[in-house]
């Protein structure tokens, strides 16, 4: 059974949906209705900064902060992990930034087999930005963090990104919308 976890890294205000959830959201729609979706929004998780201790610890506790738990129990527990991350200065949020950087140590937390539970699930980004060209380092890096850990990576799905409903216009970025999951 599939289970979508989406990663909203968008810092709207709470209460307003940007552009990039929206286009998320309307890509889910086409999931077969048995998916399981669970929607994390960080802006609502703060978690603390990741602090590199691989060369002088070794290993890493399980989290004790009740976020960067859910966190990790969250990504453990889905099979398609969907980014869903407007582009801020070519690349993620620091909130995404910080979620990745904690799977340095989710790496070496004793009895937990982050790399391998990790590549036998599939990565999607969804993204919006001023113009493509401008998401495509964000795109690299999403695919780099997938192969870093052998998952796979099912694409990224761009649409025009700006002021709020300016992706709604987008009928490109609305008909890749409609297709984008379709190999889940």
């Amino acid at each position: 059974m599939s289970h979508f976890l989406f990663i909203v890294a968008s810092t709207r205000e709470p209460g307003h949906v940007g552009n990039t959830e929206w286009l998320a959201r309307r890509a889910a729609e086409s999931l077969p209705a048995d998916t399981t979706q669970t929607w994390l929004h960080l802006a609502h998780m703060p978690v603390q900064p990741f602090t590199d201790q691989r060369h002088t610890v070794g290993t890493y506790p399980w989290p004790d902060d009740g976020h960067l738990r859910t966190l990790l129990d969250a990504t453990m527990g889905c099979t398609d992990l969907v980014l869903v991350s407007p582009v801020y200065w070519y690349s993620f949020p620091s909130s995404l930034k910080t979620y990745l950087d904690h799977w340095s140590a989710w790496l070496r937390i004793e009895g937990l087999p982050f790399k391998a539970e990790m590549a036998r699930k599939r990565m999607h980004l969804v993204t919006t930005s001023g113009d493509r060209a401008k998401a495509q380092p964000m795109i690299d890096s999403a695919q780099l963090c997938a192969a870093f850990l052998s998952m796979p990576f099912d694409g990224a799905l761009w649409g025009k990104g700006g002021p709020p409903g300016t992706v709604q216009s987008d009928a490109t970025a609305l008909a890749a919308a409609d297709r984008f999951f379709r190999s889940a």
